[in-house]
């Protein structure tokens, strides 16, 4: 075959098939079309994916850094997502009113009762205790968590003893918590637990006041706005604490008190509606503080001093007081117990306090204790933590249209402080190195509302007896001031009282 008919052959075949591949061409160019309409809707459902995806991710990271705030039980709480920072603030105000019902006041050479030693406001007071009115407390303050192991408190305090003193501050301090099971340490100006009674926060105990006793102890050593170092641990029954602890806030000396105070409780009974609860504890004032500047061959006086009120606080003087014990320390051993049962409750203390006396006169002794006991009328257990009885919670909080009255609770107490040491009989001239600073009794009945969790009210009546004689000279003061030597400076009274509360 020639190229020419090659040529026209080829060309007529070509004639045949165009038809075919034209219209494969139209079927590829359309499945290119449907292709690329595809990939535009994935494009556009990936950028919608996309702007979801990045808001989500904007929501997730807003609540994860986001500060909740709460106001449970009245108490405004702050908190990062994460609780490693918390931030609570608390209040409390007391405010308690009395009366003294005690024999009419007399001439001060004729009526010898009196209060703390040299203290001539306090013989007129003595002899006609104040009726009234006071903020016991009346505090503000805030504390939480930083960074997660650390916690910190601040509580400063408008209420006063007798009369509202001064602001000052109470409680500021700063704790870590160690990764071992309870442990911490506490660094600031706080109370460390010096007993039983001391321990319990002053808005759930029992009666106003905390027994004489156990409040003369916790002056001693502890006590509010304290500047301590302590050691804190625990676990379900048990508890310890070791503090190294100086001056409260606010009061100056030569040379700081230096002491230690610890506890150690347990609970060796805990389990359904019982409980028992023991303890030991200790202060012992190794330094105390002194009152001057030590002079070669003339020492300071380093003074320890015992005294207390009634167990209220409205009148603020003292009817029973060592005066300045010169003295190279001071040790008091005490021993707790606690039980419960159901709605019922009992606790005592008992507390030896010896006194190092400097030069020959040897050694003082004083003791003291005290037994209380209540019983929750609308069923409501006491509750027992941290080594402590605190209130009880009221399971229908006062509601006039449901009927309800919050929770109500009779308690009883007696306590005994004895800060005479070889006092001697009425009329008599005090031996060398005696001690008159007189025995105080005191009965309490008390019944307390408990409106709800924030609110409560507290009635008590004290039979109130001290029995103190004079030192005689110029103990009181010159003059009239300090009766003569062996009279009676003591009394016997009672007290009404009333205490309103809010604490949150």
């Amino acid at each position: 075959m020639t190229w020419k008919t090659k040529l026209i052959t080829g060309a007529a075949a070509l004639a045949f098939a165009w038809p075919g591949l034209a219209a494969a061409d139209e079927a590829t160019d359309a499945r290119i079309r449907a292709l690329e309409e595809q990939l535009a809707t994935l494009q556009a459902q990936l950028a919608d994916l996309k702007t979801s995806t990045a808001s989500n991710i904007a929501d997730v990271r807003k609540e994860a850094t986001a500060t909740t705030v709460s106001l449970a039980n009245g108490r405004p709480t702050l908190s990062s997502a994460d609780g490693a920072f918390t931030a609570s603030i608390r209040g409390v105000f007391q405010l308690d009113a009395a009366r003294y019902d005690q024999a009419g006041a007399g001439p001060l050479g004729a009526d010898f009762r009196r209060g703390s030693l040299g203290d001539a406001g306090e013989a007129d007071h003595a002899r006609d205790l104040s009726d009234g009115a006071n903020f016991r407390r009346a505090r503000l303050g805030i504390e939480g968590k930083a960074f997660g192991a650390f916690d910190y408190n601040f509580l400063y305090d408008f209420g006063g003893s007798g009369t509202e003193e001064a602001g000052k501050i109470s409680a500021a301090w700063v704790q870590y918590g160690f990764p071992v099971a309870g442990l911490k340490l506490r660094i600031g100006a706080f109370s460390p637990p010096s007993g039983l009674d001391e321990a319990v926060s002053t808005n759930g105990s029992l009666f106003v006041e905390r027994a004489s006793p156990a409040e003369t102890v916790r002056a001693i050593a502890a006590g509010d706005g304290r500047t301590s170092i302590a050691l804190l641990a625990g676990g379900d029954n048990w508890t310890g604490t070791a503090a190294i602890t100086g001056n409260v806030i606010g009061t100056s000396s030569f040379d700081e008190q230096t002491a230690f105070v610890g506890r150690l409780t347990y609970a060796p009974l805990r389990r359904g509606d019982a409980l028992v609860h023991v303890g030991v504890n200790t202060s012992i004032v190794i330094n105390p503080a002194a009152s001057g500047p030590d002079v070669a061959g003339a020492p300071a006086a380093t003074n320890v001093r015992l005294r207390d009120r009634p167990e209220i606080r409205v009148d603020g003087a003292r009817l029973i007081d060592t005066g300045n014990i010169d003295a190279d320390g001071l040790t008091v051993w005490g021993g707790e117990f606690g039980a419960q049962w159901k709605n019922l409750y009992v606790q005592t203390e008992y507390f030896d306090i010896k006194v190092d006396r400097k030069g020959a006169l040897g050694d003082a002794d004083f003791s003291g204790w005290y037994a209380q006991g209540a019983w929750t009328i609308t069923g409501e257990p006491r509750r027992y933590s941290a080594g402590t009885f605190d209130a009880p919670r009221p399971a229908r909080p006062f509601d006039l249209k449901k009927g309800q009255w919050g929770a109500w609770e009779l308690g009883l107490r007696y306590s005994r402080l004895d800060l005479n040491h070889l006092a001697g009989a009425p009329g008599t001239a005090p031996t060398a190195g005696a001690i008159r600073g007189g025995e105080q009794e005191i009965w309490t009945l008390g019944l307390n509302w408990y409106v709800n969790n924030v609110l409560r009210f507290q009635a008590a009546y004290q039979d109130v007896s001290v029995d103190r004689l004079s030192p005689g000279g110029t103990a009181f003061g010159a003059g009239a001031l300090t009766p003569p030597a062996g009279a009676q400076v003591g009394q016997d009274f009672k007290i009404y009282s009333l205490r309103t509360q809010y604490a949150f």
